[in-house]
């Protein structure tokens, strides 16, 4: 079995005792980097862990998402940004819980590249290619209305193609599989938010640059003995702080050396829906998982790899029994030997891990926020590791999860 025993800055959920223990299952990669992801729970040792660990006595990160009342009033906090992203207002659990769990981000729009600026001023007219720029635009619309279309890249591809279609499904528009006017417009009828910057100017501080990093070894002996699962690179830590890929950060800043105080075009996040999430649908047939409020409103998507052939996810309903963040890992080999992987962005359950009530399955993040969706799972929900704290953040203790 892989067990999950250590949880740095683990999330307390008030009144829930349990462990997350991982079963023997691998998803398929093509990289090297372990991706198993098939959990269950022991809720004994779990008494234990809440009573007795530091690190969740002393986290702070989130506290009962059930506090929130059904039905009562939340003040959401605008997608819209000025100058400041994921620093989100109100006083509601969600964003208090957000607020902690998503950075901070202040940018500029001063002296921005030519590129940047052909993006941001970027519209779509039908009979009209999608070009990068436009591309970009899109992705930006979509990400702002919590229709999560992956890391932004600017090309016209699968996870922005579903997301389209979560937005269509969302406004009671027809769904296609190409844009329409009909989308473009219901996307671009926000004039302030369609106004917002897509590409900013930001400037790096110490704490971007840095960073711990490591490599990252195919051995799974030689994770264990790691200090943590760090990024491997600085690029590859900044492209998940913008959700952007990281080749794309790149060519957006193709002298930049990523250093403190140097000034780099990134993309601006936004700020991710801060409504409860009461009700969770996995698509496998479209690989999305819908996140739905008290009141069954669609409120956002994100993009997602939900189980394989080989490896297929559960069926039915289940509801969320434990939410961890920043988890170890421990691997147990066909020999019954044990290795404990280190938390970090690149262990095999990313940042998060969301345990179902479903024995061996949950939400968690990944490793590989550019293969959603593009690679199997062992069964579980996997999302990229901002998404995955985005629904951290919002998803209720209890709340259903279906798979479809």
């Amino acid at each position: 079995m892989y067990k999950l025993t250590k949880i740095s800055r683990a999330i307390a959920v008030i009144g829930l005792s349990t462990a997350v223990f991982m079963g023997h299952s691998v998803a398929a990669t093509t990289d090297g980097k372990n991706t198993t992801d098939s959990m269950s729970i022991d809720r004994n040792v779990a008494t234990n862990m809440v009573k007795n660990s530091r690190a969740i006595k002393d986290s702070s990160a989130i506290r009962d998402s059930s506090a929130i009342k059904d039905g009562s009033a939340i003040k959401d906090s605008s997608p819209v940004t000025n100058e400041v992203s994921q620093k989100l207002t109100g006083d509601s659990q969600t964003v208090t819980s957000l607020n902690k769990l998503l950075p901070t981000i202040k940018y500029t729009t001063d002296n921005l590249p030519e590129v940047a600026q052909k993006v941001n001023a970027a519209t779509w007219t039908a009979g009209s290619e999608i070009d990068r720029s436009t591309g970009t635009k899109l992705q930006a619309l979509l990400n702002w209305h919590h229709n999560g279309v992956g890391h932004i890249d600017g090309y016209w591809g699968e996870n922005t193609r579903k997301a389209m279609q979560a937005f269509q499904k969302t406004n009671g528009l027809a769904v296609t599989d190409t844009l329409n006017s009909e989308t473009w417009q219901a996307l671009t009828k926000d004039e302030q938010l369609t106004a917002q910057p897509v590409l900013v100017s930001y400037q790096l501080n110490e704490s971007d640059v840095n960073i711990k990093t490591t490599k990252i070894p195919a051995d799974t002996n030689a994770k264990a003995k790691l200090d943590g699962m760090y990024y491997e690179r600085i690029t590859e830590g900044l492209a998940e702080k913008f959700h952007i890929s990281e080749k794309y950060l790149k060519t957006l800043n193709p002298n930049a050396s990523f250093t403190a105080g140097e000034t780099i075009t990134v993309y601006n996040p936004g700020n991710p829906n801060t409504k409860p999430v009461s009700r969770a649908v996995a698509d496998k047939a479209t690989e999305t998982l819908y996140a739905y409020d008290d009141q069954d409103n669609l409120i956002a998507s994100y993009p997602t790899t939900v189980g394989s052939t080989a490896t297929p996810s559960p069926t039915g309903t289940h509801t969320v029994e434990v939410k961890v963040h920043e988890p170890n890992y421990t691997y147990t080999a066909d020999d019954g030997s044990k290795s404990i992987l280190p938390p970090g962005p690149n262990n095999p359950v990313g940042s998060v891990w969301i345990g179902l009530s479903k024995p061996s399955y949950g939400i968690h993040g990944s490793p590989d926020p550019d293969r959603i969706s593009r690679q199997a799972s062992a069964g579980c929900i996997r999302l990229t590791n901002w998404d995955a704290l985005s629904l951290l953040g919002v998803i209720k203790d209890g709340a259903t999860v279906e798979f479809q």
